[in-house]
């Protein structure tokens, strides 16, 4: 399997305040979106909202289960000033603070808010993992 990652896509209870949520933080709406489905672009990947129970019959799976997904999402930010403002950003558009940002024992900077599904995202300032231009994340090989 090619090491790569093309799509996320999130199941939400409600696609039309799940949309407005991501749309007040910023993101650009593809046009490729429809009725049942939002698409975003998300520097290399593409960013997706769903219904849930159709996600979950697209899987064929029970659409039933809450709490923690045992997964998060992270968004990397330039500075540990940045942390803060972006995380008050996401409060502002409709988030839940889980965590404020606070030194990490490793050596970077991150909090957590869930979006209004419970999804959770880190905003973490990782000084070890430069971003580009773009704002991508360079691993080390």
């Amino acid at each position: 399997m090619k090491q790569t990652l093309s799509f996320i896509t999130l199941g939400v209870t409600d696609l039309a305040r799940s949309r407005a949520f991501y749309r007040a933080l910023g993101w650009k709406e593809s046009s490729a979106s429809k009725e049942e489905i939002a698409f975003f672009k998300a520097g290399s990947v593409v960013f997706g909202l769903f219904q849930r129970e159709a996600l979950a019959d697209d899987a064929n799976v029970a659409s039933a289960g809450s709490g923690f997904q045992g997964f998060t999402m992270a968004h990397n930010v330039p500075s540990e000033a940045d942390v803060a403002r972006t995380l008050d950003e996401a409060v502002a558009a409709g988030a839940t603070l889980v965590r404020p940002g606070e030194k990490v024992f490793w050596g970077g900077f991150r909090g957590y808010f869930a979006d209004p599904d419970g999804f959770l995202w880190e905003v973490c300032w990782n000084p070890f993992f430069p971003l580009d231009e773009q704002g991508h994340v360079h691993l080390p090989e």
